[in-house]
């Protein structure tokens, strides 16, 4: 049986990998943010996480506003980052788990999912970054599924829409009979706005509160029409929506491991979090007493 160890939840701001490849992560306006970073190297290099159920939304590089699907799953062997518009070089990417895809596919659309596959698949920094933050050394050791959920296009789905796609993803990955160790991510956000008469609005009120509650009370975040998301969190900030589907993917309870915010880079209001299964945090806690029984 598989093992779903937790998630990383971060924000993927395009000037992140501006700040990778100039080596600017110690200037003080980056620095706070890379800080967060150790931490969740930490967590990785003890889990070892071999799968990454990719939780982001698409920017155009794949996805126009011509054809906007509501959620689109990736079942491809392999995928790419292009260059967006930004002047970055493209990110390695891991390669796809076409086999475990398919049986996501299948299970959300048993769940009565209407989704949109994707067996050729360009993935931009909402998915690039996050891992190159994870894995800075080169292309991450894992294997990747990318669930690329509209929050751009209106009309966007709910929040609660979006938790039960989560859910629907935690049945298929507790029903996969591979032995792998898998992770989620959900990316995008904080609160931030970056046009408009409320460009450059954040708020850290808000942030908290979803921060707080992600853990713990995940269906909070679902009591927010998305019209009152975009209104706390501003227009780009619905990206909220990505963790919250990725927390479904989750279960039900879940250990906050490490926790940053920061305020601001390139107009967002930037966060890093860690969440643990309490599976995973079971097997942590017993391999430690193993080891103290034998110092």
């Amino acid at each position: 049986m598989a093992k779903v160890i937790g998630g990383v939840f971060t924000s993927h701001v395009p000037a992140i990998g501006g700040a990778i490849h100039r080596g600017a992560q110690n200037e003080p306006y980056w620095k706070p943010f890379f800080d967060a970073w150790p931490p969740v190297r930490e967590w990785l290099g003890e889990q070892v996480p071999e799968v990454v159920i990719m939780f982001y939304n698409d920017h155009g590089l794949n996805f126009f506003l011509d054809k906007m699907p509501t959620f689109a799953v990736g079942a491809a062997a392999k995928y790419r980052n292009e260059d967006e518009g930004w002047g970055l070089p493209p990110f390695p990417v891991p390669p796809g788990h076409p086999d475990l895809s398919w049986a996501i596919i299948e299970k959300l659309v048993a769940e009565e999912f209407d989704i949109t596959t994707c067996q050729d698949m360009l993935v931009d920094h909402a998915a690039s970054i996050p891992l190159a933050l994870a894995w800075p050394a080169g292309e991450a050791p894992v294997k990747i599924v990318p669930i690329a959920i509209n929050t751009v296009q209106h009309p966007l789905p709910s929040a609660k829409r979006c938790l039960a796609l989560g859910r629907a993803v935690a049945k298929a990955l507790a029903e996969w009979q591979g032995d792998e160790t898998i992770m989620v991510m959900g990316t995008g956000g904080l609160s931030h706005q970056l046009d408009g008469e409320r460009a450059g609005f954040m708020n850290p009120e808000y942030d908290t509160f979803c921060m707080d509650n992600l853990s713990v009370d995940p269906d909070a975040l679902t009591r927010h029409s998305v019209h009152e998301i975009v209104e706390l969190s501003g227009t780009q900030g619905v990206e909220i929506l990505n963790w919250i589907a990725a927390r479904g993917a989750l279960g039900d309870k879940v250990h906050e491991v490490s926790r940053s915010y920061h305020i601001p880079i390139s107009n967002t209001a930037a966060a890093v979090m860690v969440l643990e299964t309490e599976a995973a945090r079971a097997a942590g806690k017993a391999g430690a007493e193993k080891t103290a029984e034998l110092a």
